[in-house]
């Protein structure tokens, strides 16, 4: 990075941590704290809530998701819309009358407390390795560009993020986040608009477009039914669903950020727009990745994007000879490209089986940086890790401030100190923000080995949403149902995944619906035998 590219870091990162330590100053009680005495406007909510969701993984892994495997992963989100017009008419009403800090509370006001700590433990679980699955995302930018080990650049975010956050509480999480949000749309337009400017003079526009059809990266919708497929209409329609239902309607990194709308209006309002923002946002994402792609059949791109892997590759004997079909096929590549579609098929064939048989293909995560970091103009690369920096610790601060949140309220306040003072619970809340940032901080070694991170993430959520899912359908529709039905269904649904896991060959937004299937129908068939608690409350 140049002189000016750090100076457009620096300024963006200390101007974003001190806007929102401003705004949070006069943090001084637990509701502050945690939901922002909710008084949030309905536009801050929405971007915080646009912006955890857009993590460094949304910038580094898609674009790189898109380069090798086109456009399909759009798909996932197409049944995000439904999801958020239906938990805009159901969950947030119910949890806003309910005045909770968690939606975990809620199931204890429903069901018992036994129901409520087991959900706020798969919560715990599956947002905890998630944090540090995010966390390590941003430590590849750096050791691209510096070659510096991640566990250093993690602990360098986990501490940016922890001091913020757990200073200023939920309210420095949210402006912090409205503001990153505005990077990040920065960085990624300027991302775009660099790789088509940077393609040669006589390949229009359309002509990119067009040889990225041709080589399949525009492959948005993908219309064969297949459970294995892990994007298509169906998963996307139907598991997308499930999982947007899950993640917004039950995950507390979500829920929290509505919770703290000064009305159900406000809070509707940020969901909607998410509704409307959402998919236009991951298409120029994914677009920006072909792009990427369509620029690297006219500049030679390495023949293994991470460093590392390709440095093993040049100490193999036959790396010369590696070198040159790679370097033949694509050079044959350029010059089909536009002109004879069957030829460029047939380099691109060439170019996959010589990567192939090299074995270090694990690269998806270090495309998009490499064109960033060795082609864009000064002042644009550091526009554009700001925007991956941003986009970390928006995901990060949230993800640990509900860490905290769910700690405090539903496992420290409700099972071993229930009677201490507000101080006291704001400075437990402090405390554990500084837990769980430590602990994401360690966790996120374990990002080395999972491949392409957007996936990973959403294949951790997937394990554990439907559940979640299910026991928040079963409260808010099965009056019937009882707590004890509820509690040994969830357990039920958690099984029926790892099941279909280890013995079928399923795509994992499908494990979405496969758990809240089973939690609901092994919660309606237990109740037929067992007795609905007495003392639960019917849903609101």
């Amino acid at each position: 990075m140049r002189t000016l590219d750090w100076i457009v870091l620096v300024v963006s990162l200390v101007f974003v941590i001190g806007y929102g330590l401003w705004r949070s100053r006069r943090t001084s009680t637990t509701d502050d704290f945690l939901l922002a005495n909710r008084e949030m406007p309905w536009y801050a909510m929405a971007l915080s809530i646009m912006a955890t969701q857009a993590s460094a993984i949304t910038f580094i892994s898609t674009t790189g998701q898109a380069y090798a495997d086109g456009m399909r992963f759009l798909q996932m989100y197409l049944g995000l819309p439904l999801a958020m017009i239906l938990i805009s008419a159901t969950a947030v009403p119910i949890f806003h009358r309910a005045r909770v800090y968690t939606a975990y509370e809620y199931l204890e006001q429903r069901f018992d407390a036994k129901t409520r700590t087991l959900v706020s433990i798969v919560f715990l679980i599956q947002r905890g390795l998630g944090a540090g699955v995010a966390l390590y995302a941003p430590a590849i930018v750096l050791t691209v560009i510096f070659g510096w080990p991640d566990y250093i650049t993690t602990a360098i975010m986990g501490v940016l993020v922890v001091v913020y956050t757990t200073l200023g509480g939920i309210r420095a999480v949210t402006w912090t986040d409205f503001q990153q949000m505005l990077i990040m749309m920065a960085g990624l337009l300027a991302a775009l608009a660099s790789a088509i400017w940077m393609l040669p003079a006589d390949v229009t526009f359309l002509d990119a477009v067009r040889t990225a059809g041709v080589a399949g990266r525009l492959n948005a919708l993908v219309t064969t039914f297949d459970v294995r497929d892990q994007y298509n209409l169906f998963s996307g329609l139907i598991g997308g669903l499930f999982l947007a239902l899950a993640y917004f309607g039950c995950d507390q990194s979500q829920v929290q950020r509505y919770l703290t709308g000064r009305s159900i209006t406000h809070s509707r309002l940020s969901l909607l727009f998410n509704a409307v923002a959402k998919l236009p946002m991951q298409f120029l994402i994914l677009f920006t990745g072909a792009m990427v792609f369509v620029f690297y059949i006219y500049v030679q791109p390495p023949l293994i994007f991470h460093p590392g892997e390709m440095a093993k590759v040049e100490q193999r004997a036959d790396a010369p000879q590696l070198q040159q079909r790679y370097d033949r096929a694509w050079q044959a590549r350029r010059n089909a490209a536009g002109r004879d579609e069957a030829a460029f098929t047939a380099a691109q064939a060439e170019i996959d089986t010589v990567r192939k048989s090299t074995g270090a293909t694990n690269d998806t995560n270090f495309i998009f940086l490499t064109f960033v970091t060795t082609y864009l103009p000064a002042g644009v690369v550091g526009l554009i890790m700001a925007a991956i920096f941003a986009a970390a610790m928006s995901t990060i601060s949230a993800e640990v401030n509900s860490l905290a949140t769910v700690t405090v309220i539903d496992v420290y306040k409700r099972h071993f100190r229930g009677n201490a003072t507000d101080h006291h619970y704001l400075w437990a809340s402090r405390l554990f923000t500084a837990m769980w940032g430590t602990y994401a901080v360690f966790a996120a070694g374990f990002g080395r080995s999972l491949g392409s991170l957007v996936e990973a993430v959403n294949m951790v959520g997937s394990f554990f949403y439907g559940s979640l899912l299910g026991a928040f359908i079963l409260a808010f529709y099965a009056p019937r149902v009882g707590a004890h039905a509820a509690f040994l269904a969830i357990l039920a649904g958690e099984a029926a995944v790892v099941t279909v896991h280890l013995t079928w060959k399923v795509a994992f937004l499908w494990y979405n619906v496969i758990g809240a299937v089973a939690v609901v129908a092994a919660g309606l068939l237990l109740s037929v035998v067992l007795p609905r608690n007495p003392t639960a409350s019917q849903a609101t």
